[in-house]
Parts: structure tokens; C-alpha cells; sequence
């Protein structure tokens, strides 16, 4: 039997998998010393059990509940662990560019690491990355596996781009993943290429391609202040774009993202997956919204 656990922020998340994969749900007890202290119990019977721990890194309170969690399922008895992180929140700090700077997604692996290894192993999904060399940075007993949301973002792409749209990306740096994601869609590719003047400032300096009244798609890994993504759909409208699209895997949205992004006016429709639960709390005003539940299924038992 395989049972499901989630940390508070990701309840909805394990509540789609038990429905997708036809798995058990487990309970979690959680509440708070007056201190301020956590307080964290399985009351599921694990013993030989294959697990799963649903949560996201969305804040160092969660990504320690998501710790607390997995230690205290291998601790009574787990066959097996997965973690199922669908957003690592350290990605962008994935290597240190000035000195001294902590390098915080290899830290959260060591973090992760650490978890004490099940009877038959732990392993961790880690779904649409910001970069490609995080997975390596976990040790030991924790076997990391690249989830990829291609099958749920191509059929996005499609519906909201209508029969003929051209894929664009946000800058130059995605470019081979953009490139990649179009040729499966069978449509073009356009890329922008910009210089960043500071951490939430970029230029435009270049557009791929002219356009004349395309449809275009623009697609990123995920979406945080949106500075880049309005910046570039400005570009792309520049050079003749008509109807523009943004969809992105991760729609972090922090304060008042979103609202600066649909008051641009630029989009005909804004659209991402359910990996952060901060796309949940958006639906009600614009957001198109798309389950990543079942993408992780076929890693379980």
C-alpha cells in the first residue's frame, strides 16, 4: 500500500494524487507549543508502507515541515520515501556568482539528504527546475528524479494559442529548453535577449524574428514579479506580434505580481500549473490553472 502525506500548504496537492493514482491518504497532526515551537505526528501506521511527503519549498517553514515530515515517516517504519517537491524555491541560487554568497538549492539537497534512508530508499521529484545541475547536488540515500510538465503544459499551449501561434521565451537563457518544447508542438520559435541591470530590472536589447500579427505563446519556467515577462511581451508587440500569452510551469506571484501583469494589458490570458499554492489563491481573478498531480504517479509504487 502506498500512503500520502503533505505538508499543510500542499494538502491539495496530495488530495489530486490519492484521487489520480488511487492511493491511501495519510494524516498528519499538527500544532504549535506556545513558544512558537512545531509540533509535527504521524498518526498513520507506516510500518513497511510505501510513503509519499507532497510539499513545496515555499518558505524555510515549509521546507522544514517537508524535513520534520519525511524523518518521521522513515523513523516508524517506511519501506520506502518519496518526496514529492513540485517547487524547489532555491533554484535561482543554484551557484554563487560574488563571494560569499550561500548557495542555497545545494544547501536544501545536503538539507534533504539528510533524511535518514527508508528500508528500500528515498527519492525526491523535483518538477521543471530552473537549472539542470540541482539534481546533482543531493547525496547519499536521496535519489533525485527530474519531473518535466511537458504533458501538461503542451495541451496548454495548444488551447490557448489556437491553431497556428509562435512559441516565444522570456529571454535567451531558455532559449534551448523553448526551442525543444516547440518543435514537440510542431510550431516556431522566437527568443528575446536582454541584460539584466539589477535584481528586479531588465533591458530588452534584441528580438529574434519580426513578426506580423502572430499569435505568440510565451512560456518560462515560472513566473515571479512578471519584470521580464512584461518586459518581453512589450518586444515581441514591438516587432508585430498580435494576440500574446504567458504561461509558465511555477506561478509564484509574490504581492501584488499578478495584478502589475494583468494591468498591463499585454495578455489575452495568463496560465500555469498548480505546482505553488499561491496559483490556487489567483484563480478566482484571471488565472488559468492546471493540476501537475498526475505527472508524478508513474514515479510511485
Amino acid at each position: 500500500m502506498t500512503l500520502v502525506f503533505s505538508i499543510a500548504d500542499y494538502d491539495y496537492m496530495a488530495d489530486a494524487l490519492v484521487r489520480a493514482g488511487g492511493f491511501a491518504r495519510g494524516d498528519v497532526m499538527r500544532s504549535n507549543f506556545p513558544d512558537g515551537e512545531h509540533y509535527l505526528r504521524v498518526e498513520a501506521n507506516v510500518l513497511d508502507k510505501h510513503v509519499v511527503a507532497v510539499g513545496g519549498t515555499i518558505s524555510d517553514t515549509a521546507t522544514l515541515e517537508l524535513y520534520d515530515l519525511g524523518c518521521a515517516l522513515v523513523e516508524n517504519g517506511a519501506e520506502t520515501l518519496t518526496l514529492i517537491v513540485p517547487w524547489y524555491g532555491y533554484a535561482t541560487m543554484d551557484r554563487a556568482s560574488k563571494s560569499g554568497e550561500s548557495v542555497k538549492a545545494k544547501n536544501r539537497a545536503r538539507l534533504f539528504s539528510s533524511i535518514p534512508p527508508a528500508k528500500l530508499g528515498n527519492q525526491i521529484l523535483l518538477l521543471d527546475l530552473h537549472t539542470e545541475g540541482i539534481p546533482h547536488y543531493f547525496e547519499g540515500n536521496m535519489h533525485p528524479v527530474h519531473v518535466y510538465a511537458k504533458p501538461v503544459i503542451e495541451p496548454l499551449a495548444r488551447e490557448l494559442g489556437g491553431d497556428s501561434f509562435i512559441l516565444g521565451s522570456t529571454d535567451a537563457g531558455r532559449a534551448k529548453w523553448v526551442e525543444t518544447l516547440a518543435n514537440d508542438l510542431g510550431v516556431p520559435a522566437a527568443f528575446v535577449y536582454k541584460r539584466r541591470l539589477g535584481p528586479e530590472s531588465t533591458e530588452v536589447t534584441a528580438v529574434s524574428t519580426s513578426l506580423k500579427g502572430e499569435t505568440v505563446v510565451i512560456y518560462d519556467d515560472m513566473i515571479r514579479t512578471g519584470t521580464s515577462l512584461i518586459s518581453a511581451a512589450r518586444a515581441y508587440r514591438e516587432a508585430g506580434a498580435g494576440r500574446l500569452v504567458a504561461i509558465a510551469t511555477h506561478g509564484v506571484f509574490p504581492g501584488d505580481a499578478f495584478d502589475k501583469i494583468q494591468s498591463s494589458k499585454l495578455f489575452d490570458a495568463i496560465a500555469c500549473t498548480d505546482s505553488h499554492p499561491r496559483a490556487l489563491a489567483l484563480r478566482d481573478r484571471g488565472l488559468i490553472v492546471r493540476s501537475v498531480a498526475e505527472l508524478f504517479g508513474r514515479f510511485l509504487r
